[in-house]
């Protein structure tokens, strides 16, 4: 289904390199109208990029760094920010200098606008696809979802297991996937907690009996939240000296699908761990049109059902 991916992803690519590393490969790009990718090597004091094409140098004018820059709907960080990381682009000219050296004339603007034409504007509520964490908020991840354009994830729909911040699950750089919630106004609205599994999937890793590690994520009043799995968490009973970040082992007492609960007993307390691991996706396809978390033996239904979701254009 797709063909664009993340910046990043076609700079190691055969085909990619072999257009690279000639200028008889990039005159055929150019008329192939090939997307290719490059590392900027430097930003002029225009905030023009400079590209280091292997075989000669690509220039990409600051209007065509990025959608928005010419209306002035996006900032100008977005174009510093590219030094030293791969951009994707198309070629779209050849010039000569004085002292006979050519260079390209690149944009990646013309990029994105492909990338939106061919791929993006074709994506319904449950499509999965590849993102990259470009930087996070407190509120969210911010992903890269094909040719450096950018959507928003919210912390609400990283996990099941509520987290404080979206570095508690991914680092910058980060290759993730995500599923399109709901589309409007053009704009792509992310999930992400349906790709790691139900109740029961995540369950099934556990036993009574058992002792494993955990996470405090909340002390309540009758107990004290532990994550198991991003998608699972059980309930201990209180103690003291317990700290919501804490990693912990725990002993499991009991698993009640019906009632969807794990109950636990905290063991000892550990010094956090800053350790981010990639996620663990139990769902494979690339679309999704129901999620149900819930076990079928569990009277409360919780769900997410991809299909009954409107796109706003």
């Amino acid at each position: 289904m797709n063909g664009f991916f993340p910046e990043g992803h076609l700079i190691n690519e055969q085909d990619n390199k072999n257009y690279l590393f000639s200028k008889a490969g990039l005159e055929q790009a150019h008329q192939n109208g090939c997307l290719l990718e490059a590392k900027v090597i430097r930003c002029d004091e225009n905030h023009n990029l400079i590209v280091d094409l292997h075989s000669m140098i690509g220039f990409m004018p600051r209007e065509e760094v990025a959608l928005g820059i010419k209306e002035g709907t996006t900032r100008d960080i977005a174009i510093i920010s590219r030094v030293c990381k791969p951009v994707c682009f198309v070629i779209i000219d050849f010039q000569t200098d004085d002292n006979g050296h050519t260079h390209a004339i690149i944009s990646r603007r013309i990029a994105q606008e492909i990338c939106i034409e061919n791929f993006i504007s074709h994506l319904i509520p449950g499509d999965i696809i590849d993102a990259k964490v470009t930087h996070m908020e407190n509120f969210g991840a911010f992903v890269d979802i094909g040719c450096g354009i950018v959507s928003f994830l919210p912390i609400d729909f990283i996990s099941v297991s509520r987290i404080l911040h979206p570095s508690e699950r991914f680092k910058v750089g980060m290759e993730i996937k995500a599923i399109i919630k709901s589309i409007f106004g053009g704009r792509l609205n992310l999930t992400h907690k349906e790709l790691l599994g139900t109740w029961e999937e995540n369950a099934n890793y556990f036993h009574i009996g058992e002792t494993v590690s955990g996470i405090v994520r909340s002390i309540e009043d009758y107990g004290i939240f532990i994550e198991l799995t991003p998608n699972l968490a059980g309930l201990a009973e209180l103690k003291d000296n317990v700290f919501p970040g804490q990693h912990t082992s725990v002993y499991i007492k009991n698993i009640i699908p019906e009632k969807m609960k794990v109950k636990l007993v905290i063991i000892e307390n550990f010094d956090n761990s800053n350790e981010i691991n990639s996620p663990k996706y139990f769902f494979k396809d690339k679309h999704i049109d129901k999620f149900l978390y819930s076990p079928k033996s569990c009277p409360k239904i919780i769900e997410t059902d991809f299909s009954l979701i409107t796109s706003r254009a």
